[in-house]
C-alpha cells in the first residue's frame, strides 16, 4: 500500500473510468493476484458440484463401497483449499482497496496543497470534505471488480462449460442469462449515476453550509440572524433528504433485482434439470450436480448486479475526484530574481507605495479595497504590483511566498495543542512566508491561512537578509506572544501552551483568536508582513498595547497593516488613505486628521478621537 512518504503517482484525469483504471494499474501485481485468486477460488467452488456428481453416481454402482468415502475425502480437501484461497483473496482485495483509498486521499490532499490560495476561488470547502468523507470510499469499493469480478466472469464460463457436458440446453440458458440481466438492470444503473451525482452535489453544498455555520455561530447569534440561517439550513437539509430518498429508491430496485432476478433465472435452470431427470435424460448424480451448479451460481450472478451498482457509484465518485484534480493552480512562470534585500512594494492599481523597513498603515473607506490591495501585493490573484521595480508575477512564486507573508485576521486555526498550532509554519520551512499547511513545500490552501511560522529577531535589530537563519524556540515564541499581548490567552488555558484548541479556535473569543493569529505571523518573521486588520476584534486598551509592541517588534522591517483604528494609525510611520480604491493622501496620522476631511470622518467615527489612548508598551 502507498505510505506517507511514497509518491502516489500522476493520476489519469481523463475521466472517471480512466481514473479507476489508473488505480488498478498502480498496483498491477496485487491486482493480478486478486484476479488470479478470485478465479481459482470460484473455479474450485464449481468443482464441488462435479465432485458431488461423481460421488453419487459412483457410490450407486454395486461393488464399489469405498467410492463414496473417497470422493467425500476429495471434496473435503478441495473445500479446505477453497477456504484458504478465500482468505488470501480477501486479504489481497482489502489491500487493493486500501491502497486505492490512501492513494486517492494522498493525490487529493497533495493537489489541494498545490492549489494553495486558488482553491477557495475554484471550489468550496464542502466539496473537498465530501470527496474525503464519501467519494474516496466509493472509489475504493469499485475496485472489488478486480478480484471477485474477474473471478465471477471466469466462473460463469466454467459452469456453462460443465453444463454442456450435462445438457447443451441448460448451458444455453445459463449463457443467455447474463444478457437478460444486463438488459433489465442497465437502465436502472444508468439512472443511479444521475441521481447519485446530484445527491453528491447537494451534499457538498450542505457540508459547506455546516462549516460556515460552525465558524460564524457566535456572530450570527449576536446579529439575531441565527434563526434565519437555521431555516435556510433546514430547507437545504430537506432537499438533500428528498434527493437521498430518490437515490435510495433506485438503489433499492437495483439491490432487489440483484437478489431476485438471479434466483428466478436459476430456478428456471433447476426446473429444466428436474424435468430432464424425471424423463430419464439425466442421471441422479448429474441432477445433483446441476442443483449444485445452480446453488453456487447464485453468488456470482448476484455479484454481477452488485458490481454494476458499485461501479456506477465509483464512477460518480471518481468523476468528482477528477474534477478536483483538474483544477489548475496559479501559474508560476516567474523567472526574474527577487530583490536581493529590502525593497519597495508598489501597487499601480491604487498608487500605494510601501517603503521598505518601515511600518505603513493603510486606511480604506471600503475594507474590500484594502483587502484587494493586500491581495495584489501578496500575489494572490492577478497583479501588476512590483517589488524593487520587478513585477511580482515575474518572480518565482515560491520566492514570493518565502519572503512575503499575508496575515489575515480570519486565518485558519488548526485543531490540536496550542504550541503546535502556533508553530505550524515552522514545518513548512520557508524563511518569511509560511504556508499554513504544515506540509513541506506546500502552498497555502487559502490566503487567510498564510500566517504560521516560528521565530523573530530581537526588536530593533537590522533587517534580516533573505535566506538568513531566524531565531527559533521557546524564546522566540515568548517574544511573539508578548508582542501580540496574548499572555493572558495562554495563562487562561488549563495547560497553557500544551492545551488542546479546537478547530478555528471555536472555544476562544474573537479577540483571543485574532491575537493568536498575530502570534503565528510574528513567529514566521517574514521579511515583508502584510497584516489585514490585525487588531479589529480587540478592546481599546489591548489594541493600543498590541500596536505599540508591534511597531517595536517590527522595527527595521517592512510592515503593512490595514486598519481604521486611530490607536494603530497613530503608531505607523506612514498612513495611506484609500478612497474608491485609489490613494488620496499619505503622511503621519495626526497631519491627515488635520488636513484630510475624508480621513478624519473615517477614523474619528464621530467620537471626537484625535489621538490615541492606552499605554504604549516596549519590547522586553
Amino acid at each position: 500500500m502507498v505510505d506517507a512518504y511514497e509518491d502516489p503517482g500522476t493520476p489519469d484525469t481523463r475521466g472517471g473510468w480512466w481514473y479507476l483504471w489508473w488505480l488498478v494499474a498502480r498496483q498491477p501485481g496485487r491486482a493480478a493476484a486478486g484476479a488470479g485468486l478470485g478465479i481459482v477460488w470460484m473455479t474450485l467452488l464449481a468443482a464441488q458440484p462435479y465432485l458431488m456428481q461423481r460421488a453419487v453416481d459412483d457410490a450407486l454402482v454395486p461393488g464399489r463401497p469405498g467410492a463414496l468415502a473417497g470422493w467425500a475425502g476429495v471434496m473435503l480437501a478441495v473445500g479446505a483449499v477453497t477456504a484458504w484461497l478465500s482468505v488470501l483473496r480477501h486479504r489481497t482485495m482489502t489491500r487493493l482497496r486500501m491502497d486505492a483509498s490512501f492513494r486517492t486521499a494522498k493525490v487529493v490532499v497533495g493537489h489541494v496543497v498545490r492549489l494553495g490560495a486558488a482553491l477557495s476561488d475554484r471550489t468550496g470547502a464542502g466539496e473537498v470534505v465530501t470527496i474525503g468523507v464519501g467519494d474516496v470510499k466509493s472509489v475504493s469499493d469499485a475496485l472489488t471488480m478486480v478480484g471477485p469480478g474477474v473471478g465471477s466472469l471466469v466462473f460463469y464460463g466454467v459452469v456453462a462449460g460443465l453444463l454442456v457436458t450435462v445438457s447443451p440446453l441448460l448451458a444455453l440458458v445459463v449463457l443467455l442469462g447474463l444478457p437478460v440481466l444486463a438488459l433489465v438492470t442497465g437502465p436502472l444503473t444508468r439512472r443511479l449515476q444521475g441521481v447519485e451525482g446530484e445527491y453528491r452535489e447537494r451534499q457538498a453544498v450542505l457540508t459547506a453550509r455546516i462549516a460556515d455555520l460552525a465558524g460564524g455561530l457566535r456572530v450570527l447569534g449576536g446579529l439575531g440572524g441565527k434563526g434565519l440561517v437555521a431555516d435556510a439550513f433546514r430547507a437545504d437539509s430537506r432537499r438533500l433528504l428528498d434527493q437521498g430518498y430518490r437515490v435510495g429508491a433506485v438503489a433499492s430496485w437495483v439491490q432487489a433485482l440483484a437478489v431476485g432476478l438471479p434466483t428466478l433465472f436459476l430456478a428456471v435452470v433447476a426446473w429444466l434439470a428436474a424435468r430432464m431427470a424425471a424423463q430419464g435424460e439425466l442421471s441422479v448424480g448429474r441432477l445433483v450436480a446441476v442443483y449444485g451448479y445452480v446453488a453456487v451460481l447464485v453468488g456470482p450472478v448476484t455479484f454481477f448486479v452488485e458490481m454494476a451498482y458499485d461501479l456506477n457509484r465509483g464512477v460518480v465518485a471518481a468523476r468528482r475526484v477528477v474534477g478536483l484534480l483538474r483544477l489548475a493552480p496559479d501559474p508560476d512562470e516567474g523567472t526574474l530574481p527577487a530583490p536581493a534585500g529590502p525593497a519597495e512594494l508598489y501597487d499601480p492599481a491604487s498608487g500605494l507605495r510601501v517603503t521598505p523597513g518601515r511600518l505603513t498603515a493603510l486606511a480604506a473607506a471600503r475594507p474590500a479595497d484594502a483587502t484587494a490591495v493586500v491581495d495584489r501585493l501578496g500575489r494572490y490573484g492577478p497583479t501588476e504590483a512590483t517589488w524593487g521595480g520587478v513585477r511580482l508575477d515575474a518572480i518565482p512564486l515560491a520566492e514570493v511566498r518565502r519572503r512575503v507573508l499575508v496575515a489575515d485576521h480570519e486565518a485558519h486555526l488548526f485543531a490540536g495543542p496550542l504550541r503546535e498550532m502556533l508553530a505550524t509554519g515552522e514545518l513548512s520551512g520557508g524563511g518569511g512566508a509560511a504556508t499554513g499547511t504544515g506540509l513541506p513545500g506546500g502552498s497555502a490552501p487559502h490566503r487567510a491561512a498564510a500566517a504560521p511560522g516560528t521565530g523573530r529577531p530581537v526588536a530593533g535589530a537590522s533587517p534580516r537578509a533573505p535566506g538568513a537563519e531566524r531565531p527559533r524556540g521557546a524564546d522566540a515564541l515568548r517574544r511573539a506572544i508578548y508582542t501580540a499581548a496574548a499572555e493572558d490567552v495562554v495563562r487562561g488555558l488549563p495547560e497553557g501552551l500544551d492545551s488542546v484548541v479546537s478547530g478555528q479556535g471555536r472555544s476562544l473569543s474573537g479577540g483571543q483568536r485574532q491575537r493568536l493569529r498575530l502570534v503565528r505571523a510574528l513567529l514566521a518573521d517574514p521579511e515583508v508582513l502584510l497584516a489585514v486588520e490585525p487588531t479589529s476584534a480587540l478592546d481599546a486598551h489591548t489594541e493600543a498595547t498590541v500596536a505599540g509592541r508591534l511597531r517595536a517588534a517590527r522595527d527595521g522591517r517592512t510592515t503593512l497593516v490595514t486598519s481604521t483604528s486611530p490607536l494603530v494609525l497613530d503608531r505607523a510611520d506612514t498612513v495611506v488613505f484609500l478612497a474608491d480604491g485609489k490613494v488620496v493622501a499619505s503622511g503621519p496620522h495626526r497631519r491627515l486628521l488635520a488636513e484630510e476631511p475624508g480621513y478624519r470622518a473615517l477614523v474619528a467615527r464621530d467620537t471626537g478621537i484625535t489621538g490615541i489612548t492606552g499605554t504604549e508598551a516596549s519590547t522586553p
